[in-house]
């Protein structure tokens, strides 16, 4: 069953733009996994907007609820590269309020924007 779904969209140039004006920025949003590619590489703007738009649609789909951390949310691929939430602390404890029991996640970039659609599912 569909509990709610969360949707954002990042504009890729705004979001570097505050990364590179605050490099800590990086940091308080991202775990270190989400920081680098499978490879070790740093991410691009792009993919680090689209995984901040993930987060957001994350919130969105709780009902924006204050205390979230930015770090209980994060988005992790899998060795196809297809990306997955894993959700701990305050945003575990808030989706288990709401009955969500598990995450479907997509996201894109393109054109300048970054996209993240989230569904939160429960039993």
């Amino acid at each position: 069953m569909i509990v709610a779904v969360g949707i954002d969209v990042v504009l890729v140039s705004r979001f570097a733009r505050a990364i590179g004006r605050t490099p800590s920025l990086v940091d308080r949003l991202f775990t270190p996994a989400e920081r680098t590619t499978s490879s070790g590489n740093p991410r691009s703007p792009e993919s680090l907007a689209a995984r901040f738009a993930a987060k957001e649609a994350v919130a969105k789909s709780l009902g924006a609820p204050t205390g979230l951390h930015w770090h209980d949310c994060e988005v992790v691929s899998d060795a196809d590269g297809r990306p997955w939430l894993t959700v701990s602390g305050t945003v575990a404890a808030a989706a288990d309020e709401r009955g969500v029991r598990r995450w479907h996640l997509s996201l894109s970039h393109d054109g300048g924007i970054a996209s993240a659609m989230v569904v939160a599912e429960g039993d």
